[in-house]
């Protein structure tokens, strides 16, 4: 446990945060930095409570520390700064604990090492767990305990699973990775960059179907067998063959077909699940995620929930972007500095105003799924339905436009993106004013103890004043998703496929056309190059990018903007403007 903590302090806020990943580490820097943790008439006692061990670190770039490209501690989170001498209070962290469960009436969480810490404000910045399938041989009892997974097969989510993988896998070992969407893609890389044969099993028609069209993804995947991977789609797996007492250790794939893929390693990479049982258990309202409103309240208006748990107007991003912009949003509510008297507290919400509808509680197939809010939200059934007609393969076809007859319709959800490659992720951007303020309604029954709603706090339940914009709030978040993927040194077939050279991608929005609207397609076989927007209108809708990313600036800009494209949109995929 390191603690910068000065006992005594007067006036103490106490906001513990469940949950020491990026949410969780985002929110209290931005509570130090911006929030005058430790100063000022009331000041903020933060505890950061983590179940793993290792410091935090950026999670989206494991697969780059898999891969070899980076140690560990390179991709490790700064741990926020230390308040002033004499401030009073600051920032603990608890790593390897573990809460088991909120205690509401008394405003307490209690730890599984017997510790029972007090707040006034809690987040819960719990994250998600991989999906599990439900493969037949995956679970059975040995002599390790009836939940433990068999020797050699992994999840891939966190530092302990990563740093597993990489103690397992060797030049020439043979790995299945059950799962092709994002998460799936970047592990199979990783591997075959250390060497291991590697075997990417999809049960979807084409990989990273949450973010590409099939013609994108005819491209990575050529992109993938450049690096060795053999990739099978539309492949079901059915179970896995393991041997072995008292453990059990993998020994092959069963697929649907019959057909058994002998393997040393077994990656599962079949999607994310928000981890809410916390908060059910303490009678928080759950959908998908923990519910949430623009101030990311959940129904206990003293319990805020943000990152891969939250679930805001109907949507769990799973994401970082939207993590970090949450947690800079919350930092400002949770502020006690400087007051803002006049934005806080006013008439109470109606309690049913802002409830999004309640999601099918299937599990989550990829871990990128859901809607992006945007101008045109409107959700609709399935990645990719009624997609243009793909262009013509040749050396370097010209611009190549389709406009799908009828009416306009109503967009498909927009893709959920992984994050950019920065270890250290800046500043999301603030969220927009002017927008309508929507909440949850408060629980039944007293809140704790303390002066929450005093001395500028924020009061719960309640709704910013009428005309002001300037009170923080969370609109949702559009984001863009960026990958690279370097061949390996040698790799087979690669010198002869042309695709030796790094595989830049990037995808935005909605990149499935409805009736009546543009898509602008440009193509390039031999430079291995897929360009693709979707335009409404003189409204950019999403797009695709792959091999040559030099007009993803503009066309991001023109995106999150939501601003009127030119007469010609064509430019927009012909101007380079050095990225964004």
């Amino acid at each position: 446990m390191e603690s910068n903590r000065e006992p005594g302090s007067p006036q103490q806020r106490r906001v513990v945060i469940v949950g020491g990943g990026m949410a969780g580490t985002r929110l209290a820097q931005q509570l130090v930095v911006s929030a005058g943790v430790g100063a000022g008439p009331v000041a903020l006692d933060v505890t950061i409570i983590g179940e793993e061990p290792h410091p935090a670190y950026n999670r989206v770039l494991l697969a780059e520390v898999l891969a070899g490209r980076y140690a560990p501690e390179v991709i490790a989170l700064p741990a926020p700064p230390r308040p002033a001498p004499g401030a009073g209070a600051g920032v603990r962290r608890l790593s390897g604990v573990r809460v088991v469960r909120v205690d509401r009436p008394t405003a307490e969480v209690l730890c599984d090492d017997g510790r029972r810490v007090p707040y006034d404000a809690l987040v819960l910045a719990t994250g998600s767990n991989p999906v599990l399938p439900p493969l037949r041989g995956l679970f059975e009892p040995d002599g390790r305990g009836p939940h433990a997974l068999p020797e050699g097969v992994h999840a891939f989510r966190t530092m302990e699973d990563c740093l597993a993988l990489g103690a397992a896998v060797r030049s020439g070992t043979r790995a299945v990775v059950i799962g092709g969407g994002l998460l799936g893609v970047s592990a199979a890389r990783a591997l075959a960059q250390r060497g291991a044969q590697v075997v990417l099993a999809h049960q979807g028609e084409h990989l990273m179907e949450r973010q590409l069209d099939p013609g994108a993804s005819r491209l990575l995947r050529r992109h993938m067998a450049a690096l060795g991977v053999e990739v099978h789609t539309e492949c079901r797996v059915r179970g896995l063959r393991t041997g072995g007492r008292p453990v059990r250790t993998v020994q092959a794939v069963e697929l649907a077909d019959g057909y058994a893929l002998k393997t040393d390693l077994v990656v599962l990479a079949c999607g994310v699940r928000p981890r809410v049982g916390l908060a059910r258990a303490a009678g928080v309202e759950v959908a998908r995620g923990i519910v949430v409103d623009d101030e990311l309240r959940t129904s206990d208006p003293w319990v805020f929930a943000i990152g891969d748990c939250a679930e805001h107007d109907g949507v769990v991003y799973g994401l970082a972007g939207p993590a970090q912009e949450q947690a800079d949003v919350l930092a400002q509510l949770l502020s006690p500095t400087p007051p803002l008297p006049e934005t806080r507290a006013l008439r109470p919400l109606d309690p049913h105003q802002g409830r999004a509808p309640e999601p099918d509680q299937g599990s989550a197939p990829e871990p990128h799924q859901g809607t992006t809010p945007g101008p045109h939200r409107v959700t609709a059934p399935g990645p990719h339905q009624g997609t243009a007609p793909e262009p013509h393969q040749g050396t370097t076809p010209g611009p190549h436009r389709v406009t799908t007859p009828g009416p306009h319709q109503g967009t498909a959800p927009e893709p959920r993106e992984g994050a950019g490659p920065d270890p250290h992720p800046g500043s999301a951007p603030d969220p927009a004013p002017g927008d309508q303020v929507v909440g949850n309604r408060p629980a039944e029954g007293a809140p704790p103890s303390g002066s929450w709603g005093r001395d500028g706090w924020a009061q719960p339940g309640h709704r910013a004043a009428p005309g002001n914009e300037t009170a923080p709030r969370y609109h949702g978040t559009r984001t863009l998703t960026r990958l690279t993927l370097t061949a390996a040194p040698g790799s087979a077939g690669a010198s002869a496929s042309g695709t030796d050279g790094p595989l830049d991608l990037a995808a935005f929005g909605n990149p499935t056309p409805a009736a009546g609207d543009d898509v602008i397609h440009l193509t390039d076989a031999t430079r291995n190059t897929y360009r693709k927007v979707v335009v409404r209108g003189d409204r950019l809708l999403g797009g695709i990018l792959l091999g040559d990313l030099g007009t993803v600036g503009a066309l991001a800009r023109a995106w999150e903007g939501d601003e009127p494209l030119p007469a010609t949109p064509l430019l927009h995929l012909l101007t380079n403007d050095g990225g964004s």
